[in-house]
């Protein structure tokens, strides 16, 4: 794949975006809310948002371009922004990772689309030794703005290699940030405030919950100091019990706290929204108001985001807990076929299991 005629132009700002709206490169930006738009729809609104604004955004991945993607958020970009800037690439995620590092090496912010989150894996030597360490290698000097956009977790009954969940693999890796959206809203500003970061940002997103509907506010990705990329969020105040998630299993706890709410039981749900960094401060509070803490994921259990903050909280407020911390996980097994997967994923049930368990303490 040749870049040799497409040369960055000089755009001010690290991130090209404009406050409150206005005009960018003679191209009006939006500033109207949107209303009950899937998180597919979100997510192909900022792409195209990043792409009006800034010159330097270019997207590369399979069948991006004239599919508009497996599951069509980059619908409609080709079209409107030329094979150039929405680039169909080989099969060959290793080349598609390598090709964004020297694109942001000269200037660019690529933003790639990995197809299926088990494919990821033949990419990993460019993302942990060279997309991950430039920053660090070149003591500050080189920014690396990639955004991998990664579909991830189980649930539409795929086959083999359409289910992982990889994200403690990044996590794990220092010079990586790794965010998760559960909703349009934040699929929207997240991926927006993504694009903008001068490092790279291995952005996941839950696809059995692409088709969920919500509003979006366009204008909340020019105010990123009013929703930081990496702050978790409290979506449901409580009092009785901290529970914690993220991603695609956001969904099914606040179901879980509804449910437990009409046996008198009062959970805060906090989505996590970035994994790294992560941000214990506000878990801690929470928990040191409820005592108790369970975190959900689909994950395999061993090693995973919710051990890590199961350490965090019991170093940092072991003598307010009044129960163990309590992890409902998948299972340390390879994801299942397809007609066993709902067997697999945590639902509501093993997480009220849980609950039960923590209060009866």
């Amino acid at each position: 794949m040749s870049t040799e005629t497409v040369a960055p132009p000089a755009v001010a700002g690290a991130g090209g975006s404009t406050a409150g709206g206005g005009t960018v490169a003679g191209t009006e930006v939006s500033t109207e809310v949107s209303t009950e738009v899937s998180m597919v729809k979100a997510l192909n609104t900022g792409l195209r948002r990043a792409l009006e604004e800034d010159p330097r955004v270019l997207l590369l991945g399979e069948d991006i371009g004239r599919l508009g993607g497996v599951f069509r958020v980059t619908d409609g970009l080709r079209k409107d922004f030329g094979e150039r800037r929405v680039i169909d690439t080989p099969l060959g995620e290793a080349g598609i990772v390598g090709a964004a590092i020297g694109l942001a090496l000269r200037g660019y912010r690529p933003v790639c689309e990995i197809q299926f989150d088990g494919f990821v894996y033949p990419a990993a030597n460019q993302i942990i030794t060279q997309l991950a360490r430039f920053r660090h290698r070149s003591a500050g000097a080189l920014a690396m703005p990639v955004v991998l956009r990664i579909p991830y977790g189980g649930g539409i009954g795929s086959i083999e290699h359409h289910s992982e969940s990889p994200e403690a693999y990044f996590a794990h890796t220092p010079g990586l940030k790794v965010v998760t959206c559960a909703s349009p809203a934040d699929a929207y500003t997240m991926l927006r405030q993504s694009i903008a970061c001068d490092d790279p940002v291995v952005f996941l997103e839950p696809k059995r919950r692409y088709w969920a509907k919500g509003s979006i506010e366009e204008r909340a990705a020019d105010h990123p100091e009013a929703h930081p990329l990496h702050r978790a969020r409290v979506l449901r105040p409580g009092t009785d019990l901290t529970l914690v998630a993220y991603g695609p299993m956001v969904a099914t706890a606040l179901e879980a706290a509804e449910v437990a709410a009409g046996e008198g039981h009062r959970l805060e749900v906090i989505d996590l929204r970035s994994l790294s960094p992560l941000d214990s401060d506000t878990v801690l509070d929470s928990v040191r108001r409820t005592g108790r803490l369970v975190v959900t994921h689909e994950a395999s259990r061993s090693y995973g985001v919710g051990a890590e903050l199961a350490a965090r909280v019991q170093d940092e407020a072991f003598y307010l807990l009044e129960s163990p911390v309590l992890r409902v996980t998948g299972y340390d097994t390879p994801y299942p076929p397809s007609r066993l997967e709902h067997d697999w994923l945590p639902g509501v049930d093993r997480i009220l299991e849980a609950v039960d368990r923590a209060l009866a303490y």
